[in-house]
């Protein structure tokens, strides 16, 4: 008889378990339509990289809010790498990516195997590279010693703005 009443306590004290959470649930407010993006703060490291890139590190100034910037990293070790990931204001990915390693095969990696079409697109007084791809579109910036990649899902349009947007500056 009391290995069936502990089995029946426990049956029981579940049942109160699930009714607790199931209250908490239905009570605690949460919205399913909440947008999850995380925006971080890239000063301190745009700070950082341009003090230690040998290279002009660029950001973006006076972009509008509806930017918003969700990644950001600076690697010193892998050929002093730039990131700044960001959602354009319809949601499409849009990256600044920049590196002292100018080869083919990191310009696949950060274009996600996009290629160059032999086309520029003028952005104020500087002509990008064109670069198309099935997941990713680029626009390619090759200076002596560095690259500067704008790429993403967003249109070539969006692309040019946040290229456009973006302030070169070294050991602030």
């Amino acid at each position: 008889m009391k290995g069936k009443q502990t089995v029946w306590d426990m049956v029981r004290s579940l049942a109160v378990i699930g009714i607790v959470v199931a209250v908490i649930y239905i009570f605690i407010p949460h919205d399913d339509k909440a947008d999850p993006t995380h925006v971080v703060d890239y000063r301190v490291e745009t700070i950082t990289a341009r003090r230690a890139a040998p290279y002009p590190v660029g950001a973006p100034v006076g972009l509008p809010a509806e930017w918003r910037a969700t990644s950001v990293t600076f690697d010193r070790k892998d050929a002093h790498a730039w990131h700044l990931g960001f959602l354009d204001p319809n949601g499409q990915y849009v990256a600044v990516e920049q590196s002292s390693d100018v080869s083919a095969k990191y310009l696949s990696k950060v274009t996600q195997k996009a290629a160059a079409t032999g086309e520029t697109q003028q952005v104020g007084d500087v002509a990008w590279e064109r670069w198309d791809g099935e997941k990713y579109d680029a626009l390619v910036r090759r200076e002596q010693g560095h690259v500067t990649v704008v790429t993403g899902t967003a249109p070539f349009e969006d692309l040019g703005r946040m290229a456009a947007a973006l302030e070169f500056k070294q050991g602030q």
